[in-house]
């Protein structure tokens, strides 16, 4: 007999995070943020806003730059730990942006072969989480690279052909294993993400990541921006439920943004135009809104643990700018409008979501396996329960009244034709507790 439980404990832990690597910079360029009209410390407001984690990016040597270098990050996780945040740390592996169309290694590293790169790696993220929990400054979780869905440490050519799986396997293994030694030694065990751009690249990517023998992480980030993806964002939920439902761990959106208007303060070019829109959700401040509560809410209803938006302050000022030109190329996708005022999209951060419930699916051991299917999983096909005492078991997420239809078969590969146990997840009678 199949039974299911629904958990008796509190909401499942959520991250509702946003990247503000930009933040020091910012400030050093002389902009002002303000909420009702007083100015804000934008560490303090998100936290107060609602926000629980703060990202911050980290090169290994910009010497184009003074920001995201090891010094810098760490001023901005002292601000982030007074303001009560937990830290992202993101590794990019790179000495300038590395994402979904390059992964390109440090100066330092670019001449050593594979298996001297691996120790490079190893070395270069062991030393500086070490270093960073000495001063207590131990990032909650670390990033091992940024949106890799590229060989990683590698070149623009390598950018455009098929990865090597054997070394990228190497030095993924290699910077996951210097996070778990370091969390060894301190009192914060960082979890591991992994993250990927657009949701089209996850799937494929994990896959031959799990046959490399990339296993040993604890959440998969995903990017998702309408002007660069090809999947809807129901079919982002839809993605997410699969990942949640195939791999032992979180999954949650970690980059994401949207304008609220489409005008432009400076001579940068906007980076999310109307090319960036999506039906129903205008480039207004009310749009911006309505675009990350609905994502929100789509994530979680899909088992997903939480949303990060980049970059929430990358304003516009008249001393600052970047290599292509003065000001910002994201002021029209902030949380903070033209002349530094709060949107009402920041208020994103503490909408009050229906979150999931933890479900344990519980059947009794009569043979050596057990496996589960049912329309909840979205297709990927039977998943092999847990044995725990005398019962097989499988755990999973489902939001209140979702109503399922499940599937069991044991000491089989596949779901045989045994009665379907339909339940509802709720306050449904069908519920039957678990003891």
């Amino acid at each position: 007999m199949l039974t299911l439980g629904v958990a008796q404990s509190a909401e499942p832990p959520i991250y509702l995070g946003v990247d503000i690597s930009y933040a020091n910079e910012m400030d050093d360029c002389g902009a002002v943020y303000r909420s009702g009209g007083k100015p804000v410390d934008q560490y303090q407001f998100f936290k107060a806003a609602g926000a629980n984690v703060a990202r911050i990016r980290i090169w290994n040597d910009p010497d184009w730059t003074k920001y995201s270098n090891l010094a810098d990050v760490k001023r901005s996780i002292r601000r982030a730990k007074r303001a009560g945040l937990q830290v992202l740390l993101d590794f990019h592996y790179s000495d300038d942006w590395a994402d979904g169309e390059k992964q390109l290694a440090p100066k330092a590293w670019a001449k050593l072969s594979t298996q001297d790169q691996a120790k490079a790696l190893y070395a270069f993220t062991h030393d500086t989480l070490t270093e960073l929990d000495r001063e207590g400054l131990m990032p909650e979780l670390v990033q091992v690279g940024n949106e890799t869905n590229g060989e990683i440490v590698s070149s623009l050519a390598k950018a455009k052909e098929p990865i090597h799986w054997d070394r990228n396997a190497l030095l993924f293994n290699a910077g996951i294993k210097a996070v778990r030694d370091a969390g060894a030694e301190s009192k914060i065990k960082p979890r591991v993400m992994l993250h990927i751009a657009q949701p089209e690249n996850v799937e494929p990517w994990f896959a031959a990541a799990a046959k490399a023998g990339v296993s040993d992480f604890d959440i998969i980030g995903i990017s998702y921006y309408s002007k660069w993806s090809k999947r809807s964002m129901a079919q982002l939920g839809q993605t997410i439920n699969r990942l949640r439902n195939t791999y032992a761990a979180d999954v949650l959106v970690v980059e994401t943004a949207y304008p609220f208007t489409t005008a432009n303060a400076d001579s940068s070019p906007n980076l999310l135009g109307e090319d960036s829109l999506i039906a129903g959700y205008p480039a207004t401040p009310a749009g911006q809104k309505k675009y990350l509560i609905d994502l929100t809410q789509l994530v979680l209803a899909s088992g997903g643990t939480g949303v990060f938006y980049w970059e929430p302050s990358w304003l516009s000022t008249k001393t600052c700018g970047t290599r292509w030109g003065k000001g910002s190329n994201w002021e029209n996708a902030a949380l903070f409008d033209f002349k530094g005022q709060a949107l009402e999209g920041a208020d994103w951060l503490k909408t009050a979501y229906v979150f999931p419930v933890e479900v344990t699916f519980k059947t009794k051991a009569t043979t050596d396996a057990a496996f589960i299917d049912g329309d909840f999983l979205g297709g990927v096909g039977p998943r092999p329960m847990t044995r725990e005492g005398d019962a097989f078991v499988y755990r999973t997420r489902l939001m209140p009244g979702a109503a399922v239809t499940v599937a069991t078969a044991e000491a089989s590969d596949q779901v045989a034709d045994s009665p379907a146990v339909a339940a509802a997840i709720g306050q449904s009678a069908a519920v039957v507790p678990l003891p």
